[in-house]
C-alpha cells in the first residue's frame, strides 16, 4: 500500500467511526468494518437463525456475494432482481421481504452525525428498511457518507446515486442519459420516495455496518 493510500484510509477510519459514533446517540446498533470481508462474515453469522432474507436490490450488499453462502446454508432467499422473474413474480417477492426474519440493503446516503437518507422508485426498499423484517443489516461504505446535513445527502443521492443507478437499470430518464440531474417527469424516474430515518425505530432492529471501503454507488 503507498502512502497516499495509508493516509487515504487513516483519514476515512476517522469519518467511519464519527459515523458511527453519531448512529450510536441516535439509537441505532452501528459498527466500523475495515473491511468488505468483515462485513460477510458478521452477515453470515447474524444470519444464523434466520429463515428467510431479503435482499433489497444493494449494489453494496451484492458485491459482497453473499447469495450463494446463504443458500448453501438452508436459507429462502428473497431476491426481487434474480434474473427472469416476471413483474408479478418481483411485486410478490418485495412483499415478502416486508416480513422476512433478515433484511439486507445499503444506504444511499448517511450524515456524519448518524442519519440515513434514501430515495427510491417503488418504496419497498426504503420501507424494509424501518419496520416488517426482524432484523435489517445496512451497509454503508465510505463513499457514502457526507459532512454536512439531509439535504447535502440529498444532494449527494440526486447528484451521483440516482443517475449511476438509472443508467444501471437501463431505464428510459434524462439523467440515464446525460449523467445529470433534470428533477425530471420521467414514467421510468426513480426518485419518488425519499426517507429520512432520523432515530432507530422503536420496533425495528437495525444495525449499520460503516465500512472503510468504497461500495455501491
Amino acid at each position: 500500500m503507498s502512502t497516499t493510500e495509508e493516509l487515504n484510509d487513516w483519514a476515512y477510519a476517522l469519518k467511519c467511526e464519527k459515523a458511527v459514533e453519531g448512529l450510536k446517540k441516535n439509537g441505532f446498533d452501528a459498527l466500523y468494518c475495515q473491511t468488505g470481508e468483515e462485513v460477510f462474515h458478521y452477515i453470515v453469522n447474524e444470519a444464523a437463525d434466520a429463515k428467510s432474507i431479503g435482499f433489497g436490490g444493494s449494489l453494496s450488499v451484492a458485491d459482497l456475494k453473499l447469495a450463494d453462502k446463504l443458500k448453501g446454508m438452508g436459507k429462502e432467499i428473497l431476491n426481487h432482481s434474480a434474473p427472469d422473474l416476471t413483474p408479478e413474480q418481483k411485486m410478490a417477492v418485495t412483499r415478502r421481504q416486508l416480513t422476512c426474519d433478515l433484511f439486507l440493503t445499503g444506504s444511499n446516503a448517511v450524515t456524519l452525525s448518524g442519519v440515513l437518507v434514501n430515495i427510491d422508485g417503488n418504496g419497498n426498499r426504503a420501507a424494509a428498511m424501518f419496520y416488517g423484517p426482524k432484523k435489517v443489516i445496512v451497509v454503508v461504505g465510505r463513499n457514502k457518507l457526507v459532512d454536512g446535513g439531509v439535504e447535502e445527502a440529498i444532494c449527494r443521492i440526486k447528484k451521483f446515486a440516482a443517475p449511476a443507478n438509472a443508467k444501471r437499470l437501463d431505464l428510459a430518464t434524462p439523467c440515464a442519459t446525460t449523467g445529470f440531474c433534470s428533477d425530471c417527469n420521467s414514467p421510468q424516474r426513480i426518485c419518488r420516495v425519499t426517507t429520512i430515518i432520523e432515530k432507530k425505530p422503536r420496533n425495528t432492529d437495525i444495525r449499520v455496518l460503516v465500512v472503510n471501503e468504497d461500495m455501491g454507488l
